[in-house]
């Protein structure tokens, strides 16, 4: 990560003297400077700093806007603000502090203990992003499934509970397709579970690519999928589902042996029908569907 430092300071000697000592000491790799608020705020919105300091009655810095910016955008979240004042500038630091700032140092400062603070919150700052990058993939995980990158069961009930209730409540209609591979015990019982795997994999890629942006894929249990498409009838459900078993027809997994073409099987439900009157029964019309799909010979779209 580029390390990057705003100093921002009325007095060009305090502004080269914080700069020098920071850059002796190799506490950062990009260095940025400005007089007064007005300069800082401007630069913070053109790049991304990793620490400030600045002095909290530089000229032009009216009820610190630096802090409120800090505060305001996500690209400067957890960004350290430590303030360099002079103890002639009790009030404007506890304010400044009040604000948002993190720590102080009192000029005219020595040299160690201006690198020591910078390194510390610098290191506090890796941490909070490690901790968040952490926190992101956590919740990716939990929200996915690990093998196809799709939507797990259990977010796809979330996102379907959303959806339903927020297509009958504006009357739009929402259709849910329940995906079943055909045969695919024999995948897994001549090729093995890699290439079976692999299989998996090339269904969810071909289905994302059949998709639009506001549909949703899930993998819903072992080869079984299914498709969320808001905003789409009947008919439109049809043609997007055909679309998608064409695309599987075609699609080949190469093996040591030979390529492997997989088939499958769907059905379509849609709100607004006569017999889906809650969630529930739209799940069961799917069913009911790609039941149908498979007994008259699978490879088949079928929607009631």
């Amino acid at each position: 990560m580029v390390r990057t430092v705003l100093i921002v300071d009325d007095s060009e000697s305090v502004r080269h003297s914080v700069e020098r000592v920071l850059r002796d000491h190799q506490v950062a790799d990009v260095f940025l400077t400005a007089r007064d608020g007005r300069e800082a705020c401007a630069l913070l919105t053109r790049h991304t700093v990793t620490l400030v300091f600045c002095d909290p009655a530089a000229a032009g810095f009216d009820e610190f806007e630096l802090l409120r910016l800090k505060g305001g955008q996500t690209k400067l979240e957890g960004v350290p603000v430590i303030l360099l004042a002079t103890e002639e500038d009790t009030r404007a630091t506890l304010r400044a502090l009040r604000a948002g700032a993190d720590d102080y140092l009192t000029k005219p400062f020595h040299d160690e203990e201006l690198v020591a603070r910078a390194r510390v919150h610098l290191r506090l700052r890796e941490l909070q992003d490690e901790l968040r990058d952490k926190s992101t993939l956590l919740e990716t995980l939990n929200r996915t499934d690990g093998l196809t990158g799709l939507l797990n069961r259990r977010s796809l009930v979330e996102v379907l509970g959303a959806e339903f209730a927020k297509c009958t409540r504006y009357r739009a209609p929402l259709s849910l397709v329940m995906v079943d591979l055909d045969r695919f015990k024999k995948v897994n019982d001549t090729f093995g579970h890699p290439v079976g795997d692999a299989v998996l994999k090339t269904v969810a890629r071909v289905i994302r690519a059949e998709l639009r942006a506001c549909d949703a894929a899930a993998r819903f249990g072992g080869e079984e999928f299914a498709l969320l498409l808001p905003q789409t009838d009947r008919a439109g459900a049809i043609v997007a589902a055909e679309r998608c078993r064409t695309a599987l027809e075609a699609a080949r997994v190469p093996t040591s042996a030979s390529a492997v073409s997989v088939t499958a099987s769907f059905g379509v439900a849609t709100w607004p029908h006569p017999q889906v009157a809650r969630l529930d029964d739209l799940v069961s019309q799917a069913d009911q569907a790609l039941y149908r799909a498979k007994s008259e010979g699978r490879n088949r779209v079928v929607a009631l």
